[in-house]
């Protein structure tokens, strides 16, 4: 097993022209992402519609997620939100002239 030390906020991409995913750990129980966003947002068109939980946390910067049922919820630095199985979401906004950085941990 490998027991290399990392941060999160080590190798960030030069190029951001589109958001960034990196898996850092998973199996087929539980996927933990890295997302590096720099005034991204999901597609116009569809909803993220997961058969997994997500439990995501912004560990720098700032970005909103909007609901199919409208409700908005934006999330700042050390703030989380769990989103359960099929709920319908995007990403909204995110700060464009800063790196947004997530965590985001999918389980069943």
């Amino acid at each position: 097993m490998s027991e290399i030390k990392k941060s999160v906020f080590d190798a960030m991409p030069q190029d951001l022209s589109d958001e960034f995913f990196e898996l850092i750990a998973g199996n087929d129980e539980v996927k933990i992402e890295r997302i590096i966003s720099r005034g991204h947002t999901s597609p116009e068109t569809g909803w993220y519609d997961q058969a997994q939980h997500e439990w995501v946390i912004v560990l720098q910067g700032e970005g909103e997620i909007t609901f199919a049922d409208g409700r908005i919820i934006k999330l700042g630095v050390g703030e989380h939100i769990n989103i359960p199985a099929h709920c319908k979401h995007k990403v909204s906004w995110t700060k464009p002239d800063e790196e947004t950085v997530w965590l985001a941990v999918f389980y069943s």
